[in-house]
């Protein structure tokens, strides 16, 4: 059962609540490269990424979030700030949806309520962001680093802060490069407030140990029902981490699976090109909208891992020696030569698609 959040309004997006959980991603353009980070939003937003953040190193840079509104983008936009609070005010000006700060260096308390101020009179929700780097020299004296303790006690203290300056509209990041300190640092603040929870490891490296450790992270606190938003981090194409981050919520069994493909790993038996197959087969239908539909695709190597184990499937195919056996939900309709597999493949996924549309 997913854990009961607050709701705030990010743009045209809902975190928290029973809203469905969001994927973020960012920018990696030249701060002052508008047209190619506009350039980006678009390809990010296509992709699937539904907030995109946008790193604002200096005053002139703000002014992205307005050309960016201007040349038609609705993504929602957050401005993600650092040491210098004049910059987050200016991006609230040009248009930002969303603030990411760290109310630790941000300076003085009075700037923090400056923030606090403006964001609430525009409607506008702060990010609190909180990582082994940013904590207090206090909580690292007191836990002797930047544990899992430390960090849920910097987010509940800078979130404390910002409720008693009037402001409610928070969400709450608690970001580490160890999984199992992130885990447990979500897990403390989940457990002791309502605030929306944006999850993610960060610097998790390249991508593929990157998708290990954010699947690993992310998907245990979605699995006990913890998180409202997210993002996978990687050091790879930004448009990697929406991929990454659509497949792991997937896994989670928390959002539209669209068209799930399962296959398995091969073996001695396995006398057809499978790995090659299914490869080919997943990259043709990450294209598809299924319009909400939920379909299965099993993509098998003999009849020993056949109709019998993938009989739930919506279809799928079974290897022999040089051909396979199509079937649908268990039951063998017809062979098919290896070279025609993708084809028929293809046809069965708009086939059924067809048809879960007529039944709706």
């Amino acid at each position: 059962m997913r854990r009961k959040a607050r709701t705030v309004r990010v743009g045209n997006m809902t975190i928290g609540g029973d809203a469905p959980i969001s994927i973020q991603s960012m920018t990696n353009r030249p701060a002052g490269d508008f047209d190619g980070t506009i350039e980006q939003i678009r390809t990010l937003a296509a992709a699937g990424c539904e907030i995109v953040r946008i790193a604002v190193p200096d005053i002139e840079t703000a002014a992205v979030f307005a050309k960016a509104k201007q040349d038609g983008i609705t993504t929602p936009l957050v401005a993600d700030i650092h040491f210098d609070y004049r910059i987050a005010l200016e991006a609230l000006r040009q248009g930002a949806d969303k603030i990411r700060i760290n109310p630790g260096n941000i300076g003085s308390r009075d700037r923090v309520q400056a923030v606090a101020d403006a964001c609430k009179n525009a409607g506008i929700p702060i990010r609190i962001g909180v990582n082994g780097g940013s904590l207090e020299k206090s909580l690292l004296e007191k836990y002797g680093g930047p544990t899992a303790d430390a960090l849920a006690e910097s987010a509940l203290i800078q979130a404390e802060m910002l409720e008693d300056m009037g402001f409610h509209d928070i969400v709450i990041s608690i970001k580490s490069s160890r999984v199992d300190t992130m885990i447990h640092a979500c897990r403390i603040v989940a457990a002791q407030s309502d605030y929306p929870l944006h999850l993610g490891v960060t610097e998790a490296g390249t991508q593929y140990s990157g998708v290990i450790k954010n699947a690993m992270g992310i998907g245990a606190l979605l699995c006990d029902g913890i998180g409202d938003t997210v993002r996978v981090t990687l050091t790879a194409d930004p448009a990697a981490e929406v991929t990454a981050a659509k497949e792991i919520l997937a896994a989670a069994g928390v959002r539209n699976q669209g068209i799930t493909v399962i296959s398995c790993p091969t073996c001695g038996r396995t006398k057809i090109d499978l790995i090659s197959i299914a490869e080919s087969y997943k990259t043709a239908v990450s294209e598809i909208d299924t319009g909400g539909k939920n379909i299965t695709a099993a993509i098998m190597g003999c009849a020993v891992n056949g109709p019998g184990e993938a009989r739930e499937a919506d279809f799928g195919v079974a290897g022999g020696d040089g051909c396979a056996v199509l079937f649908r939900r268990g039951k063998q309709i017809c062979r098919i030569d290896e070279d025609k597999l993708l084809e028929v493949l293809m046809e069965e996924t708009h086939r059924m698609l067809e048809d879960t549309q007529d039944t709706m």
